[in-house]
């Protein structure tokens, strides 16, 4: 069920071009408790303006469906720039329902369709790849960027830094300067979670 984020009047959106959109793994779609990622995107929107769509997934197919939709129908979002994931898994995988898929899978899944995307991931899962697999997903997805973080820190969660981000980057679209300026801004907080682009 497709959730959109309370939304700000729309007058203030004069440059509307700038929207995230978050697909987060769950053990079960039918829950209807918010998450933090939910909260966190709330309260971006009513601390910036910055508009998202936030969607669950609980399977491969759910994600594949969730992201196919996006891409072809909804044309009121076409211009969001970011796909936000909150997914556990491991270095190069994603896991969801207990199955691992890794992110070469699931690029062959999105062949072409991430044309200037960045994909970001919550610290949910550790995002850790090599140069060829991380240019293998840009090549295959036509992503711009994969950001992440290299340590998953239990008791640590990257929702502060991501809202961060997410606010830098509609700022200033150069993807180098926005991590640049993360790292001034928020030096102790990237070291931790190693907050890492490739592209």
């Amino acid at each position: 069920m497709l959730q959109k984020i309370p939304q700000v009047p729309q007058e203030q959106f004069t440059d509307a071009d700038y929207f995230i959109y978050c697909l987060e793994a769950v053990p079960n779609i039918e829950t209807d408790k918010a998450s933090e990622a939910q909260k966190s995107l709330e309260q971006l929107t009513m601390q910036y303006g910055i508009a998202s769509i936030y969607k669950t997934c609980d399977t491969i197919e759910g994600l594949e469906d969730s992201l196919s939709a996006l891409v072809s129908d909804d044309h009121n979002f076409k211009d969001y720039e970011i796909i936000y994931l909150v997914i556990t898994g491991e270095a190069n995988s994603v896991c969801l329902n207990g199955y691992y898929y890794s992110l070469q899978e699931i690029a062959e899944i999105f062949e072409g369709r991430l044309s200037g995307k960045i994909v970001h991931f919550s610290n949910a899962k550790v995002l850790d790849l090599s140069r060829e697999e991380a240019q293998y997903f840009l090549d295959i997805t036509g992503a711009k960027g994969l950001s992440g973080y290299g340590n998953e820190l239990n008791e640590i969660t990257s929702a502060n830094l991501d809202k961060a981000f997410f606010n830098l980057f509609e700022e200033n679209e150069n993807m180098l300067e926005v991590v640049e300026e993360l790292h001034q801004k928020y030096y102790t907080a990237c070291k931790l979670l190693d907050f890492r682009l490739y592209y």
